[in-house]
């Protein structure tokens, strides 16, 4: 198998919602695209190695990566690992910037440094390393010709990281991560252990309410940043947005029963989504927000 095979079946075997915006894409953007990810996909199994995995045995992976990342920017450099590899031939052809590559494997490494978050303020640049930083090297893949594309990039990997928080509460929550602010678990009275046993009351559905609502405030400022001049380009990020936006109307039309189940949507729904974003690129339609939905 090739490397090129390897991170595209690394991308397609995870059932990651962004494998279908990448689909639109031409060859040579969407293996791009597929090295970023099984970049991404490599260094997060990091942190989620088993519980009891050696935690000074993982940073040494994660500074090992980092020194893969150097090698990526060296000229001449030789990175070792075949995903790096890859990594470097999407660094050469669309010049993905190093700090947003760095700051993703500085993402991971906040998950074996700190389990919770006092705030949403806090939580916000683990959102950017994690999700937004992701974005900003898309964007690269994808083109775009007006700078407000970044401002749209960085909203929109904040509001799909709070969906993917919403969506995985319950499971991060029983391998001991608590994304949720502290400080509005005390307010509405919900303890990490109901979590953890998925307790389903009316002061969870309040909080996850809150939680909804913070996703939904970087969600409509990513579409009032999106460059409408740059609609063609950008379709694979308004795919990912609106498959994201539609998972989140899913979780709340089911009351958040998130903390025993995985909420998803279907494959066809998600074709559906990413159909019609892109007949709106074409036709000039732009990014409304919920026209694609």
């Amino acid at each position: 198998m090739s490397v090129a095979d390897l991170c595209t079946r690394l991308t397609r075997q995870s059932g990651t919602n962004f494998y279908y915006a990448f689909l639109v894409l031409p060859r040579p953007r969407r293996e791009a695209l597929y090295a970023v990810y099984a970049f991404c996909r490599t260094v997060d199994d990091i942190a989620d190695a088993e519980a009891g995995a050696d935690s000074e045995e993982r940073r040494r992976d994660l500074a090992r990566w980092r020194q893969e990342l150097a090698r990526c920017y060296e000229p001449g450099g030789a990175p070792e690992h075949p995903i790096a590899r890859r990594l470097a031939t999407a660094v050469r052809d669309f010049g993905l910037p190093r700090p947003a590559l760095e700051a993703i494997v500085d993402g991971v490494e906040m998950d074996l440094d700190r389990r919770t978050y006092e705030t949403a303020d806090d939580l916000y640049p683990y959102c950017y390393r994690v999700a937004s930083a992701v974005g900003l090297c898309c964007i690269e893949i994808f083109g775009y010709t007006d700078p407000r594309a970044r401002e749209y990039a960085v909203n929109l990997g904040t509001a799909l990281q709070l969906t993917n928080i919403i969506r995985d509460v319950g499971a991060d929550a029983r391998i001991g991560r608590i994304y949720l602010p502290q400080e509005d678990l005390r307010k509405f009275g919900v303890g990490p252990d109901d979590l953890k046993a998925g307790r389903h009351t009316d002061a969870f559905e309040q909080l996850m309410t809150l939680q909804a609502a913070r996703a939904r405030h970087f969600y409509r400022a990513a579409w009032a940043a999106f460059p409408v001049a740059d609609a063609r380009s950008l379709v694979a990020a308004e795919i990912m947005g609106r498959i994201y936006h539609a998972l989140l109307d899913a979780i709340e039309a089911r009351g958040f029963r998130v903390l025993d189940q995985r909420v998803a949507l279907s494959r066809r729904r998600k074709i559906a989504i990413a159909l019609r974003c892109w007949a709106a690129a074409r036709l000039g339609a732009g990014s409304s927000p919920g026209r694609s939905g």
